[in-house]
């Protein structure tokens, strides 16, 4: 001590990297001061943040006693006792002493003296000196700051610049699910094998080198402590440098925002959930028929709801009768649907269109029988074989990934119809209490689709029964003529109408031919049908006039309430080669004439049935062998978008076209021609003339 040598560190002479640059350290801070004294007392070394503590610079220091230097003569006697202790003992001593400043001044500062001893066995006194103040200004920082770190519920850590855990806050050990043990000294890519750390990595490599911090990004993951649950964090990372721009590590800071991602998620659903079932009200239901509508409710819920569903409809309510609440329960297949990732889940379903048994036990069974959903969030084993049909059914669907289940009620008016099955297999997330909501409402809506299909279908067919059970079996061949008929009933049940034709054998070998349409539509149309039909064909026995025979009619139709109808009447005498006509409201009859186009009978069109007080004409024509007569409904050539003239030429010329085709031939191509649309019942009767 006291001699000057090489430098154990750096080049002889030349200051270390960083020397008299700005403060390094916490040494620097506190701005340290270094005093040491011989075993006199006397002043042998004076650091140059001594001269800024005490405010005598090395000259007026360097020689002095450092006590009567420093301490006011009240503490000489202490002091000397001090120091004649440290210097006997080499114990430290350390603590707070007044001291006086160069300016007369009385200053607090912190000590810790030790005894030195050099290479040449001389012994020395060291005084490290820190005013107290500082000293106070940095504990009171450093206390602060070690709480905020320990009590802030932001996890917070220090990571060195090769990305090891340095420092880690109780907070982070929570959001991580991990000790600080586990942190301390590992790499991020070994503490976070929750998240895609390789990218982690990059991005914080990134802020080290730039220097441009990252804030508030948003991550997600499930940890180890809780697996079963989606967080969420707002991290940001910040790189640390020291006071000379050394890189000395990185910061970061993770709050832990799960409640609002799940608030968001939850609003985010909220609104899927209404745009689903608006969806399903523009979707569902846009006819009136079971298996399409079971195929609409298939389609919404695949694959925002589920990733395979299956429509499940009891088969003895398509048959009207009450469903069983003991044994197996039998279904019809109405529809199933799958996302185009779960292909092979949606082979492990039943296939559409057919019948299936699921026996009692089965959570198909309980959700029809019960009325109430039945969900699985986490299926089993022995929960697939209460969802399957069969043992071999149950393999394919543990196969397929199938994980969450959910079956739900077909409910309409109070009445079971089916069930709608979902499954998840591809989607991590398994159903929950909302989903079974949802499903509900969907399924509520398709039911009553459903429901009003089935009713629809009911009464269409009883319509079309009775219809057709009114409806003549014409004979193909009558006195000098060869008949072909036609018959298309309306699209839906509330249009099908009352179109009807006849064809009567008359004494002398004659024959009436007679087309009508009841105005309306629907059961009551059907049966004022029959009874106009029925009323004809007795006054057609009578072998009136044409035009008396629709007055007859018009008086009958008068008295039925509502029922108003169109008619042709047409008597053809094959002796006199002739046909007699009469018309009430209906569109011309069309005649080809043999060699001939087609055209369309000038004849008083007259007024509909029941209007009454109105007097109908009767016109003569020839019809010769080889002459063809066409009487239709409307139906046949009134479109929506079309003129009636237009449509009536295209008649003209389809007729003109099939001339030396026979009648049935005729018929068809007049039709595939024509190509009625569904909205209107269609007869038409085509008579030919033969020698």
């Amino acid at each position: 001590m006291g001699r000057t040598g090489p430098s154990r560190s750096g080049t002889p002479g030349r200051p270390l990297p960083g020397a008299g640059s700005s403060p390094t350290g916490l040494l620097d801070l506190l701005s340290v001061a270094a005093v040491v004294l011989d075993t006199n007392g006397r002043v042998v070394f004076w650091s140059p943040q001594a001269e800024d503590l005490f405010g005598y610079s090395a000259q007026e220091a360097l020689g002095r006693f450092g006590a009567r230097l420093l301490v006011h003569p009240e503490h000489f006697d202490q002091v000397i006792e001090l120091f004649a202790e440290v210097m006997e003992s080499g114990a430290d001593w350390a603590g707070a002493f007044p001291v006086r400043h160069k300016d007369g001044s009385t200053r607090l500062v912190e000590f810790r003296n030790m005894r030195l001893l050099d290479d040449l066995g001389d012994t020395y006194a060291l005084g490290l000196a820190v005013d107290q103040a500082t000293v106070a200004r940095v504990e009171r920082g450093v206390a602060l700051s070690a709480r905020l770190v320990s009590q802030s519920p932001i996890g917070l850590a220090i990571l060195d610049p090769e990305l090891r855990y340095v420092t880690v806050n109780p907070a982070l050990e929570r959001i991580h699910g991990l000790p600080a043990a586990d942190h301390l000294g590992r790499r991020v890519r070994e503490v976070l094998t929750f998240l895609d750390s390789g990218a982690v990595e990059a991005r914080m490599r990134q802020v080290l080198e730039s220097g441009q911090p990252v804030s508030d990004r948003y991550v997600v993951g499930r940890t180890h402590a809780d697996p079963h649950r989606e967080h969420a964090w707002s991290v940001s990372y910040h790189r640390l440098d020291d006071a000379t721009g050394r890189v000395i590590g990185l910061a970061t800071s993770v709050i832990d925002i799960t409640e609002r991602h799940e608030a968001a998620l939850a609003a985010t659903a909220a609104r899927n959930r209404l745009a689903l079932i608006a969806h399903a009200s523009a979707s569902i239901g846009t006819t009136l028929d079971v298996e399409r509508t079971a195929h609409e409710l298939a389609g919404v819920v695949v694959p925002d709801l589920a990733d395979v569903a299956s429509v499940h409809v009891l088969d003895s309510v398509l048959r009207g009768r009450t469903p069983s609440d003991t044994g197996p329960a039998r279904f019809r297949i109405a529809a199933v649907a799958g996302a185009p990732a779960c292909e092979t889940a949606r082979a492990a379903a039943d296939p559409p269109g057919g019948i299936a048994s699921y026996d009692s036990d089965r959570l198909l069974t309980r959700c029809v029988r019960t009325r109430r959903p039945v969900l699985v969030a986490e299926t089993t084993r022995g929960d697939l074989r209460h969802i399957a049909r069969t043992s071999e059914g149950a393999s394919l669907l543990e196969a397929t990934g199938v994980h969450s289940y959910l079956a739900v009620p077909l409910l309409a008016r109070g009445e079971i119809l089916g069930a709608l099955s979902l499954e998840r297999a591809g989607t991590p997330a398994p159903f929950d209490e909302d989903d079974s909501l949802l499903a509900c409402e969907l399924a509520g809506r398709a039911a009553t689709c459903i429901d009003n299909a089935r009713w629809y279908q009911s009464v269409r067919d009883t319509a079309l029964t009775l219809q057709r059970r009114l409806l003549p079996e014409l004979p193909s061949r009558l006195p000098g003529l060869e008949i072909a008929s036609r018959y298309l009933p309306a699209g839906a049940v509330s249009e099908i109408g009352g179109d009807w034709f006849d064809a009567m054998r008359l004494p002398g070998d004659k024959t009436a031919l007679v087309v009508g349409d009841v105005m309306g539509s629907g059961i009551n149309a059907a049966a004022g049908m029959g009874q106009l039909r029925s009323a004809t064909r007795a006054f057609a026995e009578l072998d009136l006039d044409p035009a008396e025979v629709l007055r007859h009619l018009d008086r009958l139709t008068e008295d039925v309430e509502h029922t108003i109808a169109t008619c042709v009447y047409c008597r053809h005498d094959p002796e006199r080669g002739e046909c007699r006509i009469s018309v009430a409201g209906h569109l011309p009859p069309a005649l080809v004439r043999a060699g001939r186009p087609a055209e369309l009978l000038d004849v008083p069109s007259g007024v509909p049935l029941g209007v009454g007080e109105c007097a109908f004409e009767t016109t003569s024509f020839a019809f010769r062998p080889g002459d063809r007569l066409a009487l239709y409904t409307d139906g046949l050539v009134e479109t929506r978008g079309d003129p009636i003239d237009a449509r009536l030429g295209i008649l003209r010329d389809a007729l003109t076209a099939t001339a030396d085709r026979d009648p049935e031939e005729t018929c068809d191509r007049v039709l595939e021609t024509l190509r009625p649309p569904p909205g209107d019942d269609v007869a038409l009767l085509l008579a030919r003339a033969r020698p």
